[in-house]
């Protein structure tokens, strides 16, 4: 597939997808980002390893923004979450500390699994 059939691709995906399949493709290009961000950290490729914590930085700072918190406990919960990964993800990318970004890995994991089971029991 070449590069402009993916970019009509994904656009066509984004613009058909119901918003909590948006927000689950948040969550996996902020997974994605996060394990990018550990295998170059690994290999000792500090400047892109920043580079994919910053895109992970700011999925999680637009997950945070996106919030209703008119709603109640729920988001206003969520957003404390939010902004302790979002710390722990600026924490590991100032450190390069391979266990702050572990940590936010496993909760970003543990909201998208969630996340997904809501959206496929609501289809």
């Amino acid at each position: 597939m070449t590069a402009h059939a993916y970019q009509i691709y994904r656009q066509t995906q984004v613009s058909t997808a119901s918003p909590g399949e948006l927000l689950l493709m948040l969550y996996d290009g902020a997974i994605r980002f996060a394990r990018q961000a550990q295998e170059h950290l690994n290999r000792g490729e500090i400047e892109a390893a920043s580079n994919r914590l910053i895109r992970v930085q700011d999925i999680v700072n637009e997950l945070n923004l996106s919030l209703d918190l008119s709603v109640g406990d729920i988001a206003q919960n969520l957003e404390q979450l939010y902004t302790y990964i979002y710390d722990r993800l600026v924490h590991a990318n100032v450190k390069k500390d391979p266990e702050a970004i572990e940590e936010a890995l496993l909760l970003l994991t543990e909201l998208r699994d969630t996340w997904a089971q809501v959206v496929s029991e609501t289809k």
